[in-house]
């Protein structure tokens, strides 16, 4: 009996994971600031200010990402470097693989939506990402 609810419970856990679709990559696209990193032992960074933001532009699974800088009136101060991205969708699962003339790396999505971004590296760091908030003092 034990065995049994222990299955049930492990098979529950598994079952939590998002299941993604291609239409869910539309929630990719745009502004993300990062909130939190959980490192593979548990232990939490939280971020309160960030100097960049990332922004992430896809279409038909490709495109790119690259940083930005929030400015005071409202705006981002851009510059020409960026990441050229890729998104695989293998049975649910998707996965961002990104190229620079430098390096090539993966990260899983482990949660996608309109506001909320989890991927995680190839290191188990999470990264935790939220939609920025405008501020001006306009």
């Amino acid at each position: 009996m034990k065995k049994v609810m222990l299955f049930l419970v492990f098979g529950a856990l598994l079952s939590c994971k998002q299941s993604f679709v291609e239409a869910d990559l539309q929630h990719l696209n745009g502004y993300w600031e990062i909130e939190k990193v959980i490192l593979p032992d548990g232990d939490k960074k939280e971020y309160k200010v960030n100097e960049t933001i990332d922004f992430f532009k896809i279409e038909n699974k490709k495109g790119f990402r690259k940083k930005v800088m929030p400015q005071i009136d409202g705006t981002y101060l851009t510059n020409n470097i960026q990441e050229t991205v890729k998104v695989d969708l293998i049975d649910g699962t998707a996965s961002i693989h990104y190229n620079t003339p430098y390096a090539h790396w993966k990260e899983e999505i482990i949660e996608l939506s309109k506001d909320k971004l989890v991927i995680k590296n190839q290191q188990d760091l999470e990264y935790h990402y939220k939609r920025p908030v405008k501020f001006s003092i306009k």
